[in-house]
């Protein structure tokens, strides 16, 4: 049974429960260690204990993903989602640009894609072909040429949607070792510029010890929802929290309201659907331990306390209250907008921070596969206006090479046309 509390009572519901990333970083560690001494040796030997691998290498072959049997709904079904999900993209893409802020000073931005991602597929209890169109399908639009996909099980659907998506650099491995082949490389798996991504902890824990060496999207932890209702139907709000538990027994499912009537409903609610639910084995358990329905007195606490937890999933009734969300990772708004459709075809990428992670970024996006290069044009006119600010600035600092560095073009700007007239008086004259 779902608890039903007060606002008041709400700080620990908000206090994440600390994920157990040193044991789980004591775990990874000889497995990064090994991949990175032994490469391919040790990969296998992981493959083969972990994943059950069978074949002789982690690349799967090409045709193998081209036989992958898929049925005719479950291709019309990636085809809409990923025709959403690319156009998206699309519109995040940033574009070059230049221009001339200041008399003979341009400044402008290239854009330039990462060389190679990856991107972990999970596929322990619920395997993901969704992840596969979200993580690779930014990539491309990035123009990243180099996109390898990693999934520890040779599931028809993952590797499928890989083929569908035109993906040939695939690799049934998982784990740790799956991140340390990407953030090494070895001679079948190439090393990566950036490692996108959910997985479990023990991938996680190896994502927060590899990062630096290699590219991440973040350290991703159990996933949730926090919804805000007022006055809505019962039967879609515990589907919706549902939905977030089945995931698996750390998941969280926390609804804000202002009605006790409504509270009641959704309490109900929840215990019949979990009866009829296949999954209610883990559902009903991350229910009854990681969730709640919180009584608030306005709108306005609703959205205060949402901001304080940064949810990855963020529910509200209308876009009243949108101007007012500051931290979350993806919002949905209205009836008519469950997670469920941004998990899978609406558009926006599913792969999002957790743990309140939203305070510091979004979700992953086509910015996370390239690259804002900057790119500025002075005159010597321009530079020459600019000179006493930065000699200025570089001596504070105690950069006298910085001040030299513009002062000795300044000097040669002015001492120029001396040079000329006496290069002018040696010239011999013409007979």
């Amino acid at each position: 049974m779902i608890r039903i509390i007060e606002s008041k009572d709400v700080g620990r519901l908000l206090a994440r429960k600390a994920a157990r990333f040193t044991e789980a970083e004591a775990v990874v560690r000889p497995i990064l260690d090994a991949v990175r001494k032994r490469g391919d040796r040790a990969l296998l030997e992981y493959a083969r204990k972990f994943d059950g691998l069978e074949r002789k290498s982690v690349r799967v072959p090409a045709a193998e993903l081209a036989a992958a049997p898929l049925d005719d709904d479950f291709r019309a079904a990636v085809a809409t989602a990923s025709a959403n999900i690319r156009a998206y993209a699309e519109r995040q893409m940033p574009k070059p640009w230049s221009a001339q802020i200041r008399p003979g000073i341009r400044l402008g931005q290239i854009v330039r894609p990462l060389d190679t991602v990856a991107a972990y597929i999970p596929a322990g209890r619920y395997p993901l072909p969704s992840t596969v169109m979200m993580t690779v399908i930014p990539a491309q639009v990035a123009g990243v040429p180099n996109v390898c996909i990693a999934s520890p099980r040779a599931v028809p659907e993952v590797f499928g949607t890989a083929h569908l998506l035109g993906v040939d650099q695939v690799f049934q491995m998982g784990g740790a070792q799956a991140i340390a082949a990407f953030a090494f490389g070895t001679r079948t798996v190439p090393r990566a510029d950036r490692i996108v991504g959910p997985g479990n902890i023990y991938v996680a824990a190896a994502k927060k010890l590899l990062a630096g060496e290699v590219g991440i999207d973040f350290v991703a932890g159990p996933t949730e929802i926090l919804i805000i209702a007022v006055d809505s139907d019962p039967r879609h709000l515990a589907a919706d929290m549902l939905a977030q538990a089945e995931h698996d027994l750390d998941a969280s499912a926390i609804l804000l309201t202002t009605s006790k009537r409504l509270a009641k409903a959704v309490a109900s609610e929840l215990e019949r659907q979990l009866a009829t639910l296949p999954t209610a084995n883990v559902a009903a358990k991350s229910i009854a331990k990681n969730s709640a329905i919180v009584l608030v007195r306005s709108l306005d606490e609703a959205i205060e306390l949402s901001n304080r937890f940064a949810p990855e999933h963020l529910s509200i009734p209308d876009g009243s209250l949108l101007d007012k969300v500051r931290h979350a990772g993806s919002v949905f708004v209205g009836p008519n907008s469950p997670e469920a459709a941004g998990d899978y075809a609406s558009g926006p990428n599913h792969v999002l921070p957790t743990s309140g992670a939203a305070r510091q970024r979004g979700g992953l996006s086509v910015m996370d596969y390239v690259k804002l290069i900057s790119v500025q044009e002075l005159t010597a006119d321009a530079l020459e206006k600019l000179t006493p600010s930065i000699a200025t600035l570089a001596r504070a600092e105690g950069l006298e090479a910085h001040a030299r560095s513009v002062e000795v073009r300044s000097v040669a700007q002015a001492s120029r046309p001396a040079l000329t007239k006496m290069k002018q008086a040696r010239r011999p004259a013409l007979p």
